[in-house]
């Protein structure tokens, strides 16, 4: 019988590579456009504790070292094309605290 390949992603703090499954993602919903392509609300980021949500995401350790790497040298924001305000990376940081 065949074994199934491990889907594997970089973590954005550490820049180490790890199995998905291991990983907190953080998710980019995609943009609400008008029939015309005009963009009528931005995507909201926020923490994918399932891995499930649709839009663009950029993957962290469980571990608050990585996460703090991650957000001081801005490599979330880079990853997901969009500034991501103080609050929500507090809201994250918080929600990675209570695991």
């Amino acid at each position: 019988m065949k074994t199934k390949k491990v889907p594997m992603r970089r973590c954005n703090g550490c820049n180490e590579m790890f199995p998905k499954r291991d990983l907190v993602r953080v998710v980019k919903a995609p943009d609400k456009k008008d029939g015309n392509g005009n963009i009528l609300e931005k995507g909201v980021v926020s923490l994918d504790l399932t891995s499930k949500k649709p839009g663009r995401g950029a993957y962290v350790c469980k571990n608050l070292q990585c996460f703090k790497k991650a957000r001081k040298t801005k490599r979330i924001e880079r990853s997901l094309n969009t500034t991501i305000p103080p609050e929500i990376y507090d809201q994250m940081e918080k929600e990675l605290t209570d695991e």
